[in-house]
């Protein structure tokens, strides 16, 4: 990634332009987002010491509250005249231990009107199994289980002060609120507190959970947040709010106050979201700003670029064309600026190079020909021709039919090739000599092919260019006879159409091409005809598939002009045809008129 920022940052001006706005926006940025982040921060440090703040006074009132019904849970369970009363009572209900329960439920009910956060005070007497209490009187308990329960948690309470919840599970099935009748905390302490001989008798004062509930729900900030007092064991007494199943410390803000008084906790949990909900909004409008940045620095970098580099990209692009030979490219330009007077003059530039390299071009063909004609006269012909005289004679002595045969027609072909320099040759004179490289190939492929020859006499006397056709041929034997076993055909055919046109057809029986592959070729050779005289020779060069194609094209439209046409067609598992057509010049025409007219085809000729 970094190579590839690199490699654009260095080779693209947009690119830079885009990474420099951004640069300078950075900063901007890195300010905004570090603002926003600073003002939650702040945010939740004023939250978090805010709810501090009334955590601690909701628990002093609470110990307050704790403090206060202690105090009274030990004067009741200090009271002699009640303890007394219990311990001289038995397990019969005789009238007198009526009257005196009756005693002790009224001294209970005094205790409760003093403080309004006292719901109900039970006493719980062992001798009888009668619990005493405010709310409904007396009750007998019904299981065993449940009696042993409150013996052993007065002897294990001692002199000590014990919580519970409602929903502790007391035996199966059975809460103490259920027993009770109670629904928040209950305290528990034991009766006959200065009486080291004191019986199991257990009393019981249990909280208004709804006055204790008023005392931390106006705390809660949300109502998604929660407030819980919870015990040294982390037990919750006593909740308001919405209870979350999950606690998740990154998304909610947590504040836990220690009583001072008990080993108790107030703990508030409140969703940050719903504190970040005005910063949140704040934070969208910055990102939002942060994206409407980035996007102008995206579009004054273009504007920028559209207005200076884009000009000299267009300028680039032009000269990289005419540096590979494009010689019609031409630069598109509305402007009226010092780029478009760089461009105009480019184009005026390419416009002369074009000039003068096509009213150059028939002297630099004439060169190249000189050239060639050179390089063929390095070639000894007699050399080559005594050669292959020796190598046919051999063959002879050894009763070589087939290799003497090759070698003559060989000797032949060669000797055509290289007539004195010739150029051009008749239709007849060319089918002569390609007749002697179709006989090479046939005694290659050991006649598995048969060649018919279907010559109009129009056409016999029309020059053809040297070795126009032997290409096409070769083609034809290699991917249309390559592989046959017998049956094969190539015709080769000349007329002459109406419109003074020489049509020359090779046709074959071979496998044929598939459409996507013929489209191709048609494809190619449209693109040569729209090409400038000038391109043909670069075209060749620089491209290697359909080499034989490209090269008879371009010589023929180097030799015979615009007008010269190369056309294939093709059908699977059929064959395929190429034809020639080639404008006749006007001295050839009148021969063409004077012959009369389009003569049919000469009977076909099989060798």
């Amino acid at each position: 990634m970094i190579r590839w920022i690199i490699n654009r940052f260095s080779h693209h001006i947009q690119f830079r332009l885009t990474g420099y706005f951004i640069l300078i926006l950075l900063p901007l940025v890195l300010i905004s987002l570090f603002a926003v982040e600073r003002s939650r921060d702040i945010l939740y440090d004023q939250a978090v010491q805010r709810t501090e703040t009334a955590l601690s006074s909701a628990m002093n009132h609470l110990d307050l509250v704790f403090q206060n019904v202690e105090e009274i849970s030990t004067l009741i369970a200090g009271d002699p005249s009640m303890n007394a009363l219990l311990n001289e009572n038995g397990s019969d209900f005789s009238p007198q231990s009526i009257l005196a329960f009756s005693y002790i439920l009224e001294q209970l009910s005094n205790s409760v009107s003093v403080n309004r956060y006292i719901s109900q005070i039970s006493v719980y007497h062992t001798a009888s199994g009668m619990l005493i209490s405010t709310h409904y009187g007396g009750k007998q308990l019904a299981g065993d289980a449940q009696k042993e329960w409150f013996v052993e948690t007065a002897r294990h309470n001692g002199t000590g002060i014990s919580y519970v919840k409602a929903d502790y599970a007391v035996t199966d099935g059975v809460t103490f609120g259920q027993l009770t009748n109670s629904d928040s905390i209950s305290l528990l302490r034991a009766m006959d507190l200065y009486n080291s001989d004191r019986q199991a008798n257990l009393l019981v004062v249990s909280f208004s959970k709804n006055k204790l509930l008023n005392i931390i729900k106006t705390l809660l900030p949300s109502e998604n947040s929660r407030i819980a007092l919870s015990n040294e064991r982390g037990e919750v007494l006593l909740e308001v709010g919405k209870p979350s199943a999950l606690h998740l410390p990154d998304q909610d803000m947590t504040v836990t106050i220690d009583s001072s008084y008990s080993t108790w906790q107030l703990t508030l949990i409140q969703p940050k979201s719903e504190l970040y909900l005005e910063t949140d909004q704040l934070r969208l409008f910055t990102f939002s700003i942060i994206g409407l940045s980035l996007l102008l620095a995206l579009i004054v970098s273009w504007v920028v670029y559209s207005g200076i580099a884009s000009p000299v990209l267009k300028l680039a692009k032009g000269m990289r064309r005419l540096s590979k030979g494009e010689l019609s490219t031409h630069v598109s330009t509305k402007r009226k600026d010092e780029f478009g007077f760089l461009i105009q003059s480019f184009n005026r530039m390419a416009l002369v190079q074009k000039h003068l390299i096509e009213d150059h071009y028939e002297q630099q063909l004439r060169l190249k020909t000189t050239e060639l004609r050179f390089l063929q006269s390095q070639i000894n012909p007699h050399f080559l021709y005594n050669t292959l005289d020796s190598i046919y004679w051999m063959a002879k002595n050894y009763d070589a039919e087939e290799i003497s045969e090759m070698v003559m027609n060989l000797s032949s072909f060669f000797r055509l090739s290289l007539n004195k320099g010739r150029q051009e040759f008749t239709i007849e004179e060319s089918i002569i000599h390609l007749n002697y490289y179709l006989r090479i190939q046939q005694l290659r492929f050991m006649d598995n092919f048969r060649v018919e020859y279907q010559i109009s006499e129009q056409s016999k006397r029309i020059p053809l260019l040297k070795l126009l056709l032997q290409p096409i041929v070769e083609n034809a034997i290699i991917h249309g006879m390559e592989g046959k076993e017998a049956d094969g055909r190539l015709v080769i055919s000349s007329w002459i159409e109406p419109e003074q046109t020489v049509l020359i057809r090779v046709e074959d029986n071979g496998p044929g091409m598939e459409e996507e592959r013929l489209h191709y070729i048609q494809q190619e050779l449209d693109r040569m005809d729209l090409r400038k005289i000038v391109a043909y020779s670069q075209d060749e060069e620089q491209v290697k598939d359909l080499f034989g194609l490209r090269n008879v094209l371009s010589r023929m439209k180097l030799y015979y002009g615009s007008g010269a046409q190369l056309t294939v067609q093709s059908t699977p598992e059929e064959g395929t045809a190429v034809t020639l057509s080639i404008p006749l010049k006007e001295e050839e025409r009148d021969e063409s008129d004077d012959r009369g007219g389009r003569a049919s085809a000469a009977p076909g000729t099989r060798l």
